[in-house]
């Protein structure tokens, strides 16, 4: 057999094959979260999310808002040195981000096995 009529039948193969994996992924809402930060940040999301008072406080000064948090909670980095200790029966993760005038923030948030706290917003 020819190089071009088996480098066709390769082809069609890999073709129909790409169209099954697309088939059977599609309608399904897949997220490949395989490294720790991604983890954390996709559990966070994932659960009703609450605001504490001194969160509150801090969100109605008008420096940064609740689109700054859902970016720093999507896009942000977890720092697992600061983070997963036992606190107000839940554990404590520190989130470092960026508001969307470019302002460092860090997130202290409280994950709970049913909800997740923003418990402080600190400007750097």
């Amino acid at each position: 057999m020819k190089f071009a009529h088996r480098f066709a039948y390769y082809l069609i193969g890999l073709i129909m094959g790409l169209f099954f994996v697309a088939a059977v992924f599609s309608g399904k809402d897949t997220r490949c979260n395989y490294f720790p930060n991604a983890r954390v940040l996709n559990d966070l999301r994932n659960k009703p999310f609450y605001y504490s008072e001194n969160a509150s406080r801090i969100l109605s000064e008008k420096w940064i808002d609740t689109s700054d948090i859902k970016n720093t909670l999507k896009y942000g980095d977890v720092d697992f040195d600061k983070s997963n200790i036992e606190f107000k029966k839940g554990k404590l993760y520190v989130i470092e981000g960026k508001t969307v005038k470019n302002q460092e923030i860090t997130l202290e948030v409280i994950n709970y096995s049913e909800k997740a706290v923003l418990n402080d917003v600190i400007k750097k």
